[in-house]
């Protein structure tokens, strides 16, 4: 037998399918394997989504969940594990303690709650449980009505750095604050960083895109932080190259056209 020397960098996304294609473990495989890693998954529940909107979810089963952990951790060594849709309390503990049993430790957790259509995507009492849950990532990254869900305040323009730092301190780990949702006047894209080891935070600018083709943006996101991390990036790089990636795969679909509604990125448009 050839003897195989050089592995790859693998990410383990947890997550929900889209069906449309745009969001979800379908975001995340492409947006992982664009940056370069290998991209496996567990998926937690299928969804009857098109670029209008979400129109059904089916959870699978936590029997079925816990095996497909099993399989993959037992099998593969995993530099990241990027977090999605976990949409029950019973689902998070199950990962929870799967992550936990299998000693993954550099988890990103993007804390998906509310589709960008406005569906919401996970139910009230898992809420709680998945707040539990965050102190175990080394990355959360919120937009802002889910920072404002998890922090029990209002996030504006002025606040915005603070609030990056509190949710920090709160959940004992970085927070990366997506700023898409804020509708200031601004012609650039700030997003910013807490990293919670150094107490630092750093402000990432991007050119502000006008264009509906962003459904999945935020899936991409942490997959793709998370892939290059597995590619052994500090974090604050990881979120400077990831925030980039977006940034840039936004723009050169910003003028394709997939479906009635709020079409997808570009992914691949980088190679």
């Amino acid at each position: 037998m050839e003897n195989l020397t050089t592995k790859y960098n693998s990410v383990l996304s947890i997550a929900g399918s889209d069906s449309g294609g745009c969001a979800g473990i379908q975001a995340d495989i492409k947006s992982i394997s664009a940056c370069g890693a290998f991209a496996a998954t567990v998926i937690t529940a299928t969804t009857a989504q098109n670029s209008q909107g979400v129109f059904d979810i089916h959870p699978l089963p936590v029997s079925h969940i816990e095996k497909q952990l099993d399989a993959v951790l037992s099998d593969i060594e995993f530099e990241t594990v990027k977090i999605g849709m976990l949409h029950s309390c019973e689902v998070i503990r199950c990962v929870a303690d799967k992550l936990e049993a299998y000693k993954i430790n550099n988890i990103v957790i993007d804390p998906v709650m509310v589709a960008t259509s406005g569906d919401k995507l996970i139910d009230e009492n898992a809420i709680d449980c998945l707040k539990s849950f965050l102190p175990k990532a080394i990355l959360v990254t919120p937009n802002i009505p889910e920072a404002e869900l998890l922090l029990g305040s209002t996030i504006n323009t002025e606040n915005r750095e603070r609030s990056a730092k509190e949710l920090g301190q709160l959940f004992k780990t970085s927070i990366l604050l997506k700023g898409g949702h804020l509708n200031d006047n601004s012609s650039s894209m700030l997003d910013i960083l807490y990293n919670y080891i150094s107490d630092e935070i750093i402000l990432i600018k991007n050119e502000k895109i006008k264009t509906n083709n962003t459904h999945g943006s935020g899936c991409s996101l942490s997959s793709s932080i998370a892939a290059f991390l597995s590619l052994g990036h500090s974090l604050n790089d990881a979120v400077q190259y990831g925030c980039n990636y977006i940034n840039k795969v936004i723009k050169t679909g910003a003028n394709k056209k997939l479906g009635k509604g709020n079409g997808p990125l570009n992914h691949f448009s980088l190679k």
